[in-house]
């Protein structure tokens, strides 16, 4: 066994335990760079692994009640939907438009984590003060199209997504912090199962490496979820941030201007 896939099976699912999102942003370069898995492949396979191993995380939070069925539904059937068919354009997409994307997306997702927090009125309160439930349809409809943008995203560059399911269910759902990454974590892993799925027969796939990342994923995943608890929130979305940003400018050095 690699020490390699050791240390990048940790560290994804203790990211997904933590922050109910980032685990694709680990994966798929690890494999990629660390693993010298060919890029489609490494997409697929990245979309596989962060798809068992939230569901894993995701029993852990429902078992402590941070997970909402119905935002879960809404969001995760129309992820999945455009996850699918994200998932599809990717196999077609040029790779070094697929890695560009990648990296332009993990800038966005440090740039959302270094962004000071913001707090907001829980769900129920929102819905009180709207006339005739006008404003629980529209909350429906916009988490609804969010899905949809989310889940192409997804399928095109293989990331589950979470750094920006977490943000919207805060903002479009007014769901608290802990509920968000629970109900983050059901959503990413419906939607990367659908995203697996769409690359699964067009691309060759080493499912026995897939199967031990995965494994040492779940048990990072347990470990995130314990840190989740003790350590302060701001300094390790701080820390992961820093990292994101120095893998994604390796990203487009490598492999899309200098590739």
């Amino acid at each position: 066994m690699s020490i390699s896939i050791v240390i990048a099976g940790l560290a994804t699912g203790i990211l997904l335990g933590v922050f109910g999102s980032g685990g694709s942003i680990i994966t798929m370069p690890a494999l990629l760079y660390l693993l010298n898995v060919e890029p489609k492949a490494a997409i697929a396979m990245s979309l596989g692994i962060v798809a068992v191993t939230a569901a894993i995380t995701a029993l852990q939070h429902w078992r402590q009640g941070h997970v909402n069925f119905k935002i879960t539904a809404i969001f995760g059937l129309f992820g999945m939907a455009g996850t699918y068919v994200g998932a599809l354009l990717g196999v077609i997409t040029p790779v070094v438009i697929q890695l560009g994307l990648f990296a332009l997306v993990m800038y966005m997702a440090a740039w959302k984590m270094l962004r000071p927090s913001l707090q907001h009125k829980p769900v129920e309160d929102t819905i009180t003060n709207c006339p005739d439930g006008h404003c629980e349809d529209l909350q429906y409809r916009h988490i609804a199209i969010h899905g949809i943008a989310v889940g192409i995203l997804t399928g095109i560059v293989g990331v589950g997504g979470g750094f920006l399911i977490v943000p919207a269910l805060v903002l479009l759902s007014g769901l608290s912090m802990k509920r968000a990454v629970g109900t983050s974590l059901t959503v990413v892993s419906l939607k990367s199962f659908a995203g697996f799925a769409g690359y699964a027969g067009s691309v060759a796939i080493d499912y026995q490496m897939m199967a031990i990342f995965t494994a040492i994923a779940v048990v990072g995943s347990v470990i995130g979820s314990q840190l989740g608890h003790r350590l302060p929130a701001d300094l390790l979305k701080k820390g992961f941030a820093l990292f994101l940003l120095l893998v994604a400018s390796y990203i487009l050095l490598k492999s899309v201007i200098f590739s």
